[in-house]
């Protein structure tokens, strides 16, 4: 008898999509990111409508964004309990959180959407550190990137298609239909999960005069601790973080270089979805063949680019609307490929350097370095478009975003100091 091994030419890319386990979560995240992308939007909508104050209802997004103060603390929880029952508690708790919104009757209620929506912003930073651990137990190294990069299609596909399902619903139905899609997916998850088999890392005790802080920071330090690893967390804690800044911008771009009215943000931002959509699909393919360090020096090139053609685009504006329109598609196609690269490549590289039971942690320090610096700056963007040309906000993030990528394209010694870890094959599946 003869056998015959496929050389590595023809050999299958390591692909998660063969793993039913894994299968199983795809199909939970999408039924959660479906009515959670509807909802929050509605939300902001409903409170407009029944307050009539457009500060009101810009206050759903600020409450959307507290929960990630509190993310190291979901991170620790993660890495200290079992995982799977822990995002089966939260997602059946998530939903019910999010039906205490059906009792909201009018204004004096308000106070009441703003809770859930703090409540269910905080169970999406619990959700992502306890997957983040899961999906290390589950995968062998080489399927993580192709896991993310579809993970993060997800988002960015359900970001096109559920704010436009969830306004439909909400003018034909109600806030009510939002909120029962919304609680059906958790719900869905949750289900999902009790179907899923895999043999989870233990959680590990205390170390012995460790104290509870200490725990706590382990994440940041880790985060810290490789080179390399440092590198991209810091440089895409700054990149993203000036995004904030071109995000305060949103409507003075779309007027002056559109020269349309604020409607035409949602299909600006549907361009932006689509080019994140087709970011995502390739970033695994990618970051194969060139690494995690590239991918997301690329990716930060891209964003700065896209930005830096906003600014062109408002600088000098075009005389067609064909031409503007073709010029908004270059800033958010641009954007919009480059972040899901971005995400791709330093999220990976955390996972595959971190120990199972520090990945809760890690998550959460990740997030909290990315999502803290975006608010803030998204605020302090808000607060100087008062007193500074729009134009300038626009320019520095070009500038400090493109400075970001060159700062990890020159880091190619670190791509040696970092050693590759050994095969990681999953516990059960």
């Amino acid at each position: 008898m003869t056998t015959t091994t496929a050389s590595p030419a023809t050999a299958k890319p390591p692909s998660p999509m063969r793993r039913p386990a894994y299968r199983r979560l795809m199909v939970g995240w999408v039924a959660t990111n479906l009515g959670d992308s509807a909802l929050y939007l509605v939300l902001a909508i409903w409170v407009k409508e029944l307050t009539g104050s457009d500060a009101a209802g810009a206050l759903v997004f600020l409450f959307i964004g507290l929960p990630a103060l509190l993310a190291p603390f979901a991170g620790q929880l993660a890495d200290r309990v079992h995982r799977r029952p822990l995002l089966i508690g939260t997602n059946l708790g998530t939903a019910a959180v999010v039906l205490t919104l059906l009792l909201v009757r009018g204004p004096d209620q308000v106070w009441l959407i703003y809770a859930a929506t703090f409540g269910y912003g905080l169970a999406a930073y619990l959700t992502a550190a306890a997957q983040s651990g899961l999906l290390r137990d589950l995968l062998p190294d080489d399927e993580l990137a192709g896991a993310n990069g579809i993970f993060t299609s997800i988002d960015n596909g359900m970001r096109i298609v559920s704010p436009a399902l969830g306004a439909a619903l909400y003018v034909a139905a109600g806030p009510w239909a939002v909120i029962t899609l919304a609680a059906a997916g958790f719900l869905v998850m949750a289900i999902v999960l009790t179907t899923v088999r895999i043999e989870e890392s233990a959680p590990e005790p205390r170390l012995d005069g460790e104290t509870y802080w200490h725990e706590l920071s382990a994440g940041f330090r880790a985060l810290l601790a490789d080179p390399l690893l440092r590198l991209l967390t810091v440089a895409t804690a700054v990149g993203f973080g000036l995004t904030g800044l071109l995000n305060a911008t949103i409507f003075p771009l779309v007027e002056h270089g559109l020269q349309e009215g604020p409607a035409a943000l949602g299909p600006a931002q549907a361009i932006q979805g689509i080019g994140a959509l087709a970011g995502g699909l390739c970033s695994a393919w990618m970051l194969r063949r060139i690494g995690e360090r590239r991918l997301v020096a690329w990716g930060l090139a891209l964003v700065g680019l896209g930005t830096l053609a906003a600014f062109v685009l408002v600088q000098w504006p075009l005389a067609e609307a064909w031409m503007r329109w073709a010029g908004m598609g270059v800033v958010q196609g641009l954007i919009g490929f480059g972040v899901p690269w971005v995400i791709v490549g330093v999220v990976t590289l955390r996972m595959r350097l971190t120990p199972a039971r520090l990945q809760g942690r890690t998550s959460a320090a990740l997030n909290v370095s990315i999502n803290v610096p975006q608010m803030l700056l998204l605020a302090l963007g808000s607060a100087l478009l008062g007193v500074v040309d729009y134009r300038w906000l626009i320019a520095v993030t070009a500038l400090g975003v493109l400075a970001a990528a060159l700062a990890v394209a020159l880091g190619r010694r670190l791509d040696r100091e970092t050693a590759p870890p050994p095969h990681h094959e999953p516990l059960h599946d």
